[in-house]
């Protein structure tokens, strides 16, 4: 969950997430040490202008700062990739939801039951019960089960929107007239919070997202109790 004033990543709720921030840390490590180096160096250089007239004459120093920077690109560039390819990959999903976006609010069809659909609307400021989140919380929850592989088939009924949890590392465009697919197994209980990312009219700011992950019984129960209701 985001707090207040906070600086870095929320805490990883799917092992998605978690390499995220692992490659987030790596990649500031390699940039911290870039600007040290590079701020010894021009600070070295103002004071001695004769050696710095040397430096910039030398065939080897030229080949040396192109050379380097070739391969801590490498060093940036193959996680990277390996990440990329591990997010695109949606291996045996065991539950599929049909996420739609529309002005202004989120639609949720469950594939693997006939009758298991709904919409999520924003809760209200004036509605809000004590100890929930303004903006964030709905009035239907997308209910997944712990530890499961889930494939979300992303859409829109109206205009571009972004289906984006950040807790959970996942993030694609609900683009009309296309299916984008994501997948993510979350690794602990409780209820992660996202929004629309991508500009979509006026109330843009006003289609939170509210994915709660439970235990396989309390999915089986509220699978039960969602039929009932119906």
């Amino acid at each position: 969950m985001a707090k207040s004033a906070q600086l870095g990543l929320q805490d990883a709720a799917s092992p998605i997430m978690l390499q995220l921030i692992q490659f987030h840390d790596h990649a500031m490590v390699i940039l911290t040490i870039i600007l040290t180096f590079v701020s010894y160096a021009v600070f070295a250089l103002m004071q001695n202008t004769f050696s710095a007239r040397l430096i910039l004459n030398a065939d080897t120093v030229e080949i040396v700062w192109t050379v380097l920077p070739a391969f801590i690109l490498l060093f940036l560039a193959l996680p990277s990739l390996r990440l990329l390819y591990i997010m695109d990959e949606v291996n045996a999903p065991t539950i599929t939801v049909k996420a739609v976006g529309h002005q202004w609010y989120w639609s949720y069809e469950y594939s693997d039951f006939k009758t298991l659909a709904f919409d999520s609307y924003m809760i209200p400021t004036e509605d809000l019960l004590p100890g929930q989140f303004r903006l964030l919380e709905v009035d239907n929850r997308m209910v997944v089960p712990m530890n499961t592989e889930v494939r979300v088939l992303i859409t829109a009924a109206d205009v571009i929107h972004a289906w984006t949890v950040p807790s959970l590392g996942v993030k694609a465009d609900a683009v009309p007239g296309r299916l984008n697919q994501i997948g993510f197994s979350a690794t602990r209980p409780g209820v992660f919070f996202g929004q629309c990312s991508e500009i979509c009219g006026a109330n843009h700011s006003f289609m939170p997202i509210a994915v709660e992950v439970v235990n396989w019984e309390s999915f089986c129960n509220w699978i039960k109790h969602f039929s009932v209701s119906d």
